[in-house]
């Protein structure tokens, strides 16, 4: 067989390597009341996603409300102005359709995935609550019910509730809105009034705050006629003036332990703050993709060396954000490391080999391969998370809400992708132990 030019060689890798586009088309406008408006057809199959995103979540809920983001996502559910308590799900599971909402450091979100057909249903609902839902002291007292027995299977009686995203940001964060429960105390929630709810919805739930965006199968004027029929007389309300949750750096390593009475296997979490996803993104996506290449997959080098070289921990992952979330998140954030050891496990050489791994990658760099490999898998993900079309409108909402920017999501396979070496390496650099935050998990259910 004759030798293949070395010049063909090369590109035919580039065009192996190179990660593959979008182009979902973005319509974007806002009507008269503020409230901001995202399109984006796809008519290959009769199905829509309805997203509605509000400016609001942990992060901007008052001291002595812990806890209230969350339950008032809950009372979003109960009725609203024309519909009794249980109407929204009969009417989106009676079309076929599945729904639900959730609550985040940054936003929360309501969402609908129904056949096409069914596009005014779901805007009629969607307008009716963001007029007012039904906010009364039985709808109150049962949620509140609710999301206590909620805090009661995931964190209480739950081995590793909570960690680390409701244990870590304490050990890292000094202020309250970073440093919170987010799932509330449940004092802080008892205590909680119908008043509190109505002046949390006049505030935070205004027309102005939030961002509707569909996907799917919809023609771009008869949707845009539709919204405006729903939306359109919904009171204006501008948005509020949105706090600066910015803090300083940490200077010294934090460490701190607890015992969980029901965790077998002792277990760490460790975060460092990484730059502003908003106003750094190029500053901010090596360290998304250092924490895919440090965890992600038999052959990333943490899991490599920690779970089956030394078998020093039995699982491992890494992720930006407390909530796994590196493309909807505000600063102040980080980059997690989590790991679960075994019986009689030694924190602290797990913590010396990271440290020796993110040295060796700063001096030595990268593997033949690794980082392709890597951005590949990303890539991957990207593009499967959006293909669904509610996939697809609850990125391009928050985008929207957060950047102005929803067609990002069509670059943010080949940004990934352009990240080079060098980059990571730097931001690997930055992971020292003076800018660690770490809790340990004590096992206390072991017996």
């Amino acid at each position: 067989m004759p030798a293949v030019p070395t010049r063909y060689c090369r590109s035919v890798a580039a065009r192996r390597s190179r990660i593959p586009a979008t182009k979902y088309p973005v319509e974007r406008f806002t009507l008269d009341n503020g409230l901001r408006v995202v399109l984006t057809p796809d008519r290959s199959a009769p199905v829509i996603g309805v997203a509605v995103v509000y400016d609001v979540g942990i992060r901007s809920e008052p001291e002595g409300r812990t806890g209230f983001a969350h339950l008032f996502e809950h009372l979003m559910f109960q009725g609203s102005e024309n519909l009794e308590k249980l109407a929204h799900f009969r009417h989106v599971q009676g079309a076929g359709g599945t729904f639900n909402g959730s609550t985040h450091h940054d936003y929360t979100d309501y969402f609908e995935t129904l056949p096409a057909n069914a596009l005014e249903r779901a805007l009629f609902l969607e307008a009716d609550r963001m007029r007012g839902p039904r906010l009364t002291e039985e709808n109150l007292r049962n949620q509140v019910d609710v999301v206590k027995e909620e805090i009661r299977v995931n964190v209480l009686n739950r081995p590793y509730g909570g960690f680390p995203w409701l244990t870590l940001p304490p050990v890292m964060f000094d202020t309250f809105p970073n440093a919170h429960d987010g799932y509330g105390s449940f004092d802080d929630l008892e205590s909680a009034t119908v008043a509190d709810a109505a002046d949390f919805f006049r505030r935070y739930y205004a027309s102005g705050n939030a961002v509707l965006a569909v996907s799917g199968d919809i023609d771009v004027a008869e949707a845009t006629e539709l919204i405006g029929r729903h939306f359109g007389d919904v009171p204006a309300r501008p948005a509020p003036e949105r706090p600066d949750f910015g803090e300083p750096d940490l200077t010294a390593e934090r460490r701190q332990a607890y015992t969980d009475a029901l965790a077998p296997l002792p277990a760490v979490a460790s975060a460092w703050r990484v730059p502003d996803p908003i106003t750094d993104f190029a500053g901010y996506l090596p360290y998304v993709v250092l924490a895919e290449v440090l965890t992600d997959g038999d052959a990333s080098r943490l899991v490599e060396r920690l779970v089956r070289r030394d078998r020093s921990v039995t699982s491992l992952g890494g992720y930006v954000g407390f909530m796994g979330d590196p493309f909807d998140v505000r600063d102040p954030t980080a980059l997690l490391l989590q790991a679960h050891l075994p019986p009689g496990g030694d924190v602290d050489k797990v913590l010396r080999t990271i440290d020796e791994e993110l040295d060796r990658l700063v001096t030595d760099g990268l593997a033949a391969g690794e980082l392709a490999r890597t951005q590949a898998r990303m890539a991957t993900h990207l593009l499967r998370d959006t293909d669904a079309v509610l996939g697809r409108a609850l990125r391009m909402a928050v985008l929207e809400q957060q950047r102005g920017e929803p067609g990002l999501l069509n670059d943010l396979p080949r940004l990934v992708g352009e990240v080079t070496e060098e980059r990571v390496r730097a931001a690997a650099a930055t992971l020292r132990p003076e800018r660690r935050a770490s809790i340990e998990v004590i096992a206390g259910g072991a017996k």
